[in-house]
This record gives structure tokens, sequence and C-alpha cells, in this order.
């Protein structure tokens, strides 16, 4: 009988994203009908629009959800690792990131070459944050070499509380659908 080995584990996600750490509270994601599983594959004209998240816990629970690109912008030389896709802060436990504070808004997988993989993370906080002004539209410069672990350090959020993650490649132009 083989031992389960965590997808986040073989997808290298604990490693290169965050350390090792213990699924608390339950995440389910969605791109239109398409439920999120770890590691498969989402087309970038599915995801162009932010998913649905549902994040477990009480009420008076509050979350971080982090979504990052560490393959930017190649797989084999990630210089610019992390790419930030989407930060919102005090999200009320048995809600989405609706109900909380966007820091950055959701950008789509838009990746170059190779096979890139969508990494969102969830943080429980200890107390509310103050949330930094949200990004300016634009301000792509602030998305580059964003680190997840040391934002985490920087909040004292400590270990994640869950965490899944999608592929994604470049569509060719003339295939893109919408399925």
């Amino acid at each position: 009988m083989a031992a389960h080995v965590d997808p986040l584990v073989v997808g290298r996600v604990i490693g290169d994203v965050v350390d090792l750490f213990v699924p608390t509270v339950a995440m389910s994601v969605r791109f239109g009908t398409k439920d999120l599983t770890n590691g498969c594959e989402i087309k970038p004209s599915i995801a162009a629009d932010a998913p649905a998240v549902q994040i477990a816990g009480r009420g008076d629970d509050l979350f971080t959800l982090v979504m990052t690109d560490p393959d930017a912008p190649s797989p084999s030389e990630p210089s610019m690792r992390e790419w930030l896709h989407w930060l919102v802060v005090n999200i009320p436990g048995g809600t989405d990131p609706s109900q909380g504070e966007a820091v950055v808004p959701y950008m789509g997988p838009r990746p170059p070459v190779g096979i890139h993989r969508y990494v969102m993370v969830v943080f429980q906080q200890k107390a509310r944050m103050t949330a930094p002004p949200a990004l300016a539209p634009g301000a792509e410069a602030a998305r580059v070499g964003f680190t997840t672990r040391a934002f985490a350090d920087r909040h004292d959020l400590g270990l994640p509380v869950a965490a899944m993650y999608f592929n994604a490649q470049k569509e060719p132009a003339n295939r893109r659908r919408n399925y």
C-alpha cells in the first residue's frame, strides 16, 4: 500500500512558497463551474476573474488570503518569484474574500512561458489588521518579488491554515475556450 504524499509537497508549494504546515481550516475554490483541486490545470481565460473562495471558520475568526505565482517569469528561471496576484485581509470566517479588505486586487494568471503554479494560501490572523492602502491600478512593481513567508512574519501570522494551488500555461490566441 502506497503512502499518501501531500500534493502541496509534490507540487513544491511547501518549500518554494511556505513551510510545512498542517491544514486546520477548510477552503474551497471554484472558477465558474470548475472546483479547484491541488495541481489541476486551469486555463488563464477561465481564471480571468477572481474565483469563488469559501473559507471555513467562526464569524469572529479573521483570515488573510495570499495568491502568488512562484514561477514568474518562467519556471526554469523564477527571477520574479513570487508575483503577487491577490491579497485580501480581515476576511471573516465562514465567508469569502469579498467580505474582507482587498489590499492587492485580483489579477488572473498570465503565464508568458511554461507551466506556472498559482498558489492560494490562507493565514488565520491573531487580530484585525490595519490594511495598507490598496494597490493602485497599474502599480505592477509592487507585485514583483513578494514573499509569502516574509509577509506572514512581518504580520505575525504564523504558519498557514490552508493552501491550494493550480497550474496554468499560456493559451494560443486562437484556442481560448470558456469551459
